[in-house]
């Protein structure tokens, strides 16, 4: 008998990280630390309870299969077994310690599920909360640890939070905006970049025309020379509209020329 393929949620490494995560949250910020107590305490529980299950479930493994004998008059002959336990015949045994396996590994997998559970309930009290930083970083955790569908979900809910955040500046962008406006816009919409699905890049795009067109308009306000390696008058006319896979470069060259002006 071989010994079977180890299950994700037997993994140390990840199935600490989210506890690791819940530890400094709770070493942080105390007012914040204070609101999100019972989602960390709640996961730390149950973090040890499945590195318990998952122990015994390790514990109680089927041992690999023993190597081949030796040849006759060649080296020592294999060692003798452990004597059975009184009363309890060698298949009885095997059988028992077998369904005890079967009980832990399960209960390990049940307790990996409560795991991920509560580190989503973690993540939505982190959005709540305003902390969007720390809620990229669980999902990360999450990703890592192979729960991708879990991670994609917290990452859905992360990009909503981050859309609400930012809609009034985001519906404020125009033509016609002030320098402190322009500023407030381009962090917006570099926070929104980092968050929303790319399929929402051509949204993000269509907002670099008026912003473009507005950094131009100051350019012109003050007799700015436009080199000509400009891409700004280019943008704002609408040159990268139907090229939403370059929108993060696109922003970074307006933020570049608008810096060159303050």
């Amino acid at each position: 008998m071989t010994k079977p393929a180890t299950s994700p949620y037997l993994s140390l490494r990840q199935a600490v990280r989210p506890a690791i995560f819940a530890h400094q949250l709770l070493a942080g910020d105390a007012e914040r630390a204070g609101e999100l107590a019972a989602e960390c305490e709640e996961l730390l529980l149950l973090t040890r309870e499945l590195l318990k299950a998952a122990g015994q479930a390790r514990v109680l493994a089927p041992e690999p299969a023993p190597a081949p004998a030796p040849e006759l008059g060649v080296g020592p002959g294999p060692e003798p077994g452990p004597e059975p336990e009184p009363g309890v015949g060698p298949d009885e045994h095997g059988a028992d310690r077998h369904a005890r396996f079967l009980d832990a590994y399960a209960d390990a997998g049940m307790a990996w599920a409560k795991v991920v559970g509560s580190s989503m309930a973690l993540g939505r009290a982190l959005l709540a909360a305003g902390a969007t930083e720390d809620a990229r970083r669980l999902a990360g955790f999450l990703a890592s640890a192979g729960e991708e569908s879990a991670a994609a979900d917290l990452q859905a809910e992360l990009a909503k939070a981050v859309l609400a955040a930012h809609q009034e500046q985001l519906k404020g962008i125009s033509n016609k905006m002030a320098p402190e406006e322009i500023e407030k816009s381009i962090k917006a919409l570099r926070a929104v970049l980092l968050e929303v699905p790319k399929d929402l890049n051509q949204e993000v795009n269509r907002l670099l025309v008026p912003l473009a067109a507005s950094i131009h308009a100051i350019m012109r306000q003050r007799d700015i020379e436009i080199p000509y390696t400009s891409r700004v008058e280019h943008i704002a006319a609408g040159g990268v509209a139907k090229y939403p896979d370059i929108v993060t470069i696109s922003l970074d060259e307006i933020a570049a020329e608008f810096e060159g002006l303050c």
